[in-house]
This record gives C-alpha cells, sequence and structure tokens, in this order.
C-alpha cells in the first residue's frame, strides 16, 4: 500500500465515521503523525493533501520540520502532540502552531511567558488523564464526575491556565488505553467531551477542540465528538527504528 492509499484509506473511514453520527467530515481535522518518518516521506503525504502534522519530541522535530518547510510551497501546520518538558518549552515555540500536550499549570506558565516574550498567542489543548491510567500524563481527571476530591483542584488548575496571557486553549486532548476493541475506548472518550461541556458551562469558556483518536480508534473518538484525530501508523506505516 502506497502513503496515498493510506491517506485515502484514513479520509474514508473519518467520512464513515461522520456519517454514523450526522457530522460534516469537514468538521474533523486530520493530523498526520510523523514520529520516526522522514522528511521525504512526510513531503509524500504532504503531496497526497495533507496539511496537518504531528511530533512527539522536540530533538527530531527541530530537524525536520525546517526541512519539510523548505521543500514545500504548501502552508503545513505542526502539533506538537508529545510531552514537553518544562526545559524544553523555548523550542517548542518556534516550531510549532498548537501545542496539544499542556499537561501542568507550569508547564502552560512557562508557555504562556514564553509566548508573550514572543509577541504570540499560541493555540493549547490541555491534556486531561480521564482513564486514570498512571502510565498517561496529563491534569488528574480520572473521576471528575463523581468525585468532588477530584473535581475542584482540577477546576482551579485549569481555571488558572485559562487565565494565563499568551495562551489561547482550544480545548482537550486525552490518550485512551491501549485496547483489543476500539469500542473498549468509547467510554474515554465520551468521558472527555462530557468534561469539556462541563468546563464550558463552569467557565464560560469556548472549547472549540476535542484532540483524542489514533490509529486503532479514531473512527470511535469521531463518534463521541473528536475534532482533530491523531494517525500515524495508518497512514505512515509501522515507526522507523
Amino acid at each position: 500500500m502506497t502513503i496515498e492509499r493510506n491517506l485515502g484509506l484514513v479520509r474514508e473511514t473519518i467520512a464513515a465515521a461522520c456519517v454514523r453520527v450526522n457530522r460534516d467530515p469537514s468538521s474533523v481535522t486530520l493530523i498526520a503523525v510523523s514520529k520516526t518518518h522522514t522528511s521525504e516521506q512526510i513531503l509524500e503525504v504532504v503531496a497526497a493533501g495533507a496539511q496537518h502534522f504531528g511530533e512527539n519530541r522536540v530533538e527530531e522535530s527541530s530537524v525536520k520540520i525546517p526541512a519539510v518547510n523548505r521543500q514545500t510551497p504548501v502552508s503545513l501546520t505542526w502539533h506538537m502532540v508529545g510531552h514537553v518538558q518544562s526545559r524544553k518549552a523555548r523550542e517548542v515555540l518556534p516550531l510549532f502552531d498548537v501545542v496539544h500536550s499542556v499537561d501542568s499549570l507550569k508547564l502552560a506558565d512557562k508557555l504562556s511567558r514564553l509566548a508573550v516574550e514572543a509577541g504570540k498567542r499560541l493555540d493549547v489543548m490541555l491534556e486531561v488523564n480521564v482513564s486514570g491510567e498512571d502510565s498517561k500524563s496529563g491534569l488528574a481527571g480520572s473521576g471528575w464526575s463523581s468525585d468532588p476530591a477530584i473535581r475542584e483542584p482540577l477546576w482551579q488548575e485549569i481555571g488558572q491556565i485559562f487565565a494565563l496571557p499568551g495562551l489561547n486553549v482550544r480545548g482537550l486532548m486525552t490518550m485512551a488505553p491501549i485496547v483489543e476493541q476500539m469500542e473498549q475506548a468509547r467510554p474515554v472518550f465520551a468521558n472527555l467531551a462530557a468534561l469539556r461541556e462541563a468546563l464550558m458551562s463552569a467557565f464560560q469558556q469556548a472549547l472549540p477542540d476535542l484532540s483524542m483518536g489514533m490509529t486503532d480508534d479514531y473512527a470511535v473518538a469521531i463518534e463521541e465528538g473528536a475534532t482533530l484525530v491523531r494517525v500515524g501508523r495508518a497512514i505512515f506505516g509501522e515507526r522507523n527504528k
């Protein structure tokens, strides 16, 4: 299978998922996650019509993103979808248009100060761990709907992030557990969608985006309201070592 054909199949899956829940396919942005893949492979995906790309590591991105941008006349949007260490935050701003993985007030504050310093507003997503997995990053959100001891500190931290200058908080992001059947991930996605609704009501804050769903479960994520899906393997094939 060629990369172009893979991309076509992913788009068909997105369209079919949207039809099932009466959504316009244009309401879903496909982010081609290019972690470990070469600039040449990324340019193949650009040639096939993709404009949004996701990377996980600053070190890798600092080489690939300028290389790809130099070789295409198309304006691309770069998404940081991996964990960002606070000490790496300064390197993120020149490379990425959107950061999906703001997982703490500390990181948000650092990005805010850097954005103000650079005279820009940075689009960000707040990563929330709604599954409760210890291996997952994110603001602690498992049990938010039923446990005030979880909800109150979560509300406090998110409220402080909303107030920071230099950041445009577009919505929420989460990582679902690895499951055998994609249907098993549905409760996690539904939970994040419900959390977004609760936050919009509590803070009177517009949160238009939900970043959720990857190769193994993005169809279900779309059915639960995802507006950004992060798909790598289904487009590029297995990761390069």
